[in-house]
């Protein structure tokens, strides 16, 4: 019997597998038994921006796939997808970290922070992201948010950094318009302003 595959096929079987992995936890959880080597649950809770979110995870899937597609969180950049370019940068207890070089499920007990979890209730701009801006610091933007998220992670732990210390914390990440030094610039005006 030949069926074909339709839309209304193809997402009943979406929903039908995520069920399946769900339930699957959930039945080792609720009869004590011992999970099988090698299990790795699916349904995991992560703290990002604030807030405990529930999301279906594969087991390789890395912090910046689940943030960008699953959470609808895309000022993480992919770039390299290797942690080589730092577009992905997030915080993670407030410490830099390349969201492409994580893995979710190595993420549930730490307190994930991105570009959009920044701003303040009242909409103002984080100072750095004000920084920024009053510099003139992005050109194409694309590298933005990791090198505004690098910035962040510095200034909570130095908030007073020379400009040769902001070279260096900042040097994780990859600029392909070359704005390295208005980059530095913001940093430097941001010191200002959060001080």
């Amino acid at each position: 019997m030949n069926q074909k595959l339709t839309r209304r096929r193809f997402i009943k079987g979406v929903i039908a597998s995520g069920a399946a992995a769900t339930s699957t936890a959930a039945w080792y959880s609720a009869t004590g038994q011992e999970r099988p080597s090698g299990f790795v649950e699916r349904l995991v809770r992560i703290n990002v921006n604030g807030q405990v979110r529930s999301v279906d995870v594969e087991p390789q899937e890395t912090l910046a796939s689940t943030l960008r597609y699953k959470l609808g969180l895309t000022g993480t950049k992919l770039g390299c997808n290797r942690g080589e370019c730092g577009a992905c940068t997030v915080l993670v207890d407030d410490v830099t970290t390349y969201a492409c070089s994580v893995l979710t499920h190595s993420m549930k007990n730490g307190r994930i922070e991105t570009v959009e979890g920044l701003e303040s209730a009242n909409g103002d701009l984080h100072p750095v992201q004000q920084a920024f801006v009053e510099e003139l610091s992005p050109q194409c933007g694309y590298c933005t948010p990791g090198q505004v998220m690098s910035a962040v992670g510095l200034l909570r732990a130095n908030p007073n950094p020379s400009r040769e210390e902001a070279r260096h914390a900042m040097s994780g990440n990859i600029c392909r318009c070359g704005s390295y030094d208005s980059y530095l610039d913001g940093v430097m005006r941001a010191t200002e302003l959060i001080g």
